[in-house]
């Protein structure tokens, strides 16, 4: 283990109540497993943290042996940057508290809850915190990138609906974060992700949703693709808010839902998701199924909880990953073009693209008023998501992705990417997502609360401090 021995774990295990774990411990390979398996990486040291002291005599343990850092909460990084070899890993899984007060609509959360710990506890109010749309996913890290799913065009992004943090920096202080305490730092952890230190507890404001909401989802095969995205992209220009709908190209799943005889036919499929009455809901779903008779739909009420987690079995833990994505403006009959020429040549039955609409109230925060990357106009956040359940089928489906991205992207007068899926994200790129002007203000933020850049495993700013 370099710059550590048994000694000094020991003085590290004395400053924590949580466990320490080094490579010689029982348990020690299963807490470096991350939701990546393409990911093996073999830390000095994990730090399972139960407590925000815990947290700060983590950090202060790598500083002063100088270590790597790497800071876990659902260890869903495509880019595996919750784990690290030779370094501590700062383990937030422990702190997972969610507590509700219904009555101001407001939930704190701790750094390490996934999304469905939020969910449980929130559900149970008929309320829930924008966020993404896979439950294991950890709550710190879609947050601090900014967060999208289900409820951004009713509610927006879950960095629009922060209220407050409780982080520690690189040099372990522990501070309260809000729009009138560290404002700079406020700004900059909604949106510039894990650049800033750890953070320990989000408060968020809360929304009435559910229990139960319309979903639905109408599939056709690969021949259909240019109709379907022209049928998606007429549909979405005049959606109202109370709904949603991703569009998808994937395998039908072997679900009970799909007859046997589609079980993971290659095609586009649209979801929808409906958050009012369930008589607007079956109108669009039957006038959608109008336009284009699908191969085939299902439709029904669901708990909310349970619409969180469509994609989770295709997203499961154990799979060999690899994200990317881009910006795209509108689908235009040049992306679609793009679109329906990359899609067929995926090998993996598990690979997917996903088109997330972002409209509404996404649009209705002025782009300065977070760090998020990209402007608040109206776009499509693109994923282009390459899973397989083997390694030897990764090489090829990470080259269809980057392909088809670069290849989609000069349809888009947009630049840059949702940070949360830039696996490979290099300085310029990172400029191109933020701009020079809020790049420059998350530069001299960095340079503020860590000059060192302790905090480096992430789409990762440079310290600059602002010129004077």
């Amino acid at each position: 283990m370099p710059n550590t021995t048994s000694d000094d774990l020991e003085t590290l295990r004395s400053a924590m109540q949580g466990v320490v774990l080094g490579p010689g411990d029982d348990g020690y390979h299963e807490a470096r497993r991350v939701w990546n398996a393409d990911i093996d990486r073999r830390p000095a040291a994990i730090a399972r943290c139960r407590s925000t002291d815990d947290v700060k005599a983590a950090v202060a343990f790598a500083l002063e042996h100088d270590l790597e850092l790497a800071v876990r909460g659902g260890a869903h990084s495509g880019a595996g940057a919750s784990v690290v070899d030779d370094g501590l890993v700062v383990d937030l899984g422990a702190l997972n508290k969610v507590t509700v007060d219904p009555v101001n609509r407001l939930a704190r959360v701790e750094g390490g809850a996934l999304l469905s710990d939020v969910d449980a506890a929130t559900q149970v109010h008929g309320l829930a915190v924008p966020a993404g749309l896979i439950s294991h996913t950890g709550i710190g890290g879609l947050t601090l990138g900014g967060g999208m799913g289900w409820l951004t065009r009713r509610a927006g992004l879950t960095i629009d609906n922060l209220e407050s943090a409780r982080m520690v920096t690189a040099d372990g202080r522990l501070l309260h974060v809000t729009a009138h305490e560290n404002p700079d730092l406020f700004w900059a952890i909604r949106g510039g992700g894990g650049n800033f230190g750890v953070v320990t507890e989000f408060e968020f404001r809360l929304h009435e949703v559910g229990p139960l909401v319309s979903v639905g989802l109408l599939f056709w095969e690969l021949e259909h693709g240019p109709q379907v995205l022209r049928l998606a992209r007429d549909t979405i220009e005049t959606l109202p808010r109370d709904f949603n709908i991703v569009i998808a190209a994937l395998n039908a799943p072997p679900a009970p839902f799909v007859p046997e005889q589609y079980h993971l036919r290659p095609g586009y499929a649209l979801i929808v998701v409906g958050f009012g009455a369930l008589e607007a809901h079956e109108e669009l779903v039957a006038r959608l199924r109008s336009a284009l008779p699908p191969l085939f739909d299902f439709a029904t009420p669901m708990p909310f909880a349970d619409v969180q987690k469509l994609f989770d079995e295709a997203n499961a833990w154990g799979f060999h990953t690899y994200d990317t994505g881009c910006y795209l403006d509108s689908l235009s009959d040049d992306a679609i073009a793009a679109v329906v020429e990359h899609v067929p040549q995926r090998n993996s039955p598990l690979s997917a693209l996903l088109f997330y609409r972002l409209d509404g109230a996404y649009c209705e925060v002025a782009d300065d008023d977070t760090a998020f990357g990209g402007s608040r106009t109206p776009r499509f956040a693109v994923f282009f998501a390459s899973i397989c359940p083997a390694p030897d089928l990764l090489p090829g489906e990470r080259s269809w992705a980057r392909e088809f991205c670069r290849d989609l992207g000069r349809q888009s007068a947009l630049s840059g990417a949702y940070v949360n899926v830039m696996s490979e994200a290099d300085t310029e790129q990172t400029h191109g997502t933020y701009g020079d002007n809020k790049y420059a203000r998350l530069a001299a933020v960095k340079a503020k609360y860590d000059p060192g850049n302790v905090f480096h495993r992430n789409v990762n700013i440079t310290p600059v401090s602002s010129p004077t």
